[in-house]
């Protein structure tokens, strides 16, 4: 197989051929689960990949064109208010959605890894990719790991903190789901990524802070 066209923490890109991609897991896994999620909240509307196949480790999707919202930012093509308000209108169409498996009150689908290098900015609109966290449940906790995960950025890199800080401000404003209730749970959930690094682990405390200054 060729090089990849994208390569992210524990997944590797591949073109098929212009309009499909495969996405494989460097250590294996399942992603019946994922293209499962997909699936179901593609069919009601919300902007994501369409499945073409999916087993084992490898799963083969639309091939979206466009830069991330990250790249648009870094760019200054895009100001991170609104970039901040744009990802908070996609949790708030996300988590109008009923949820895949759960019957509780009140659950939703959650992305659980819905930040600005996950969402693409296509021709015909923002494409949210990366969903191998999805689950169902509150969708305050959605939000409340969104925001740990840029307040993260804004600490750890001194080139993004203002412009993520503007982003997070803007982001906690547009939410229609109160994160302050799940907030601890998130930066435990958070800390318990094997994809954390002590580095960005200690970030989280001084993420707590960012986080409530904006509440």
């Amino acid at each position: 197989m060729t090089s990849p066209i994208a390569s992210g923490r524990d997944a590797d890109v591949y073109a098929l051929d212009d309009t499909r991609v495969l996405r494989r897991y460097r250590k294996g896994g399942d992603v019946t689960g994922e293209a499962e999620v997909m699936s179901h909240v593609g069919s009601l509307g919300y902007p994501v990949p369409q499945i073409y196949a999916a087993g084992g480790a490898d799963l083969v999707m639309d091939r979206v064109h466009g830069p991330t919202m990250l790249e648009v930012v870094l760019a200054q093509q895009l100001s991170p208010i609104e970039a901040g308000e744009a990802l908070a209108e996609l949790h708030n169409r996300l988590h109008a959605l009923p949820p895949l498996r759960s019957r509780e009150p009140g659950h939703t689908v959650l992305h659980l890894d819905l930040h600005p290098a996950n969402v693409i900015l296509a021709d015909d609109g923002p494409v949210v990719i990366d969903w191998r966290n999805s689950t169902d449940g509150p969708p305050g906790f959605d939000c409340a790991v969104s925001a740990v995960i840029i307040a993260q950025e804004s600490v750890l890199s001194p080139t993004v903190a203002k412009p993520a800080r503007h982003m997070l401000r803007a982001f906690t404003a547009g939410v229609r789901h109160p994160l302050a209730p799940h907030l601890t749970e998130a930066l435990a959930y958070r800390a318990a990524d094997p994809a954390q690094d002590p580095h960005e682990i200690a970030a989280l405390d001084r993420a707590r802070q960012l986080i409530n200054a904006e509440l």
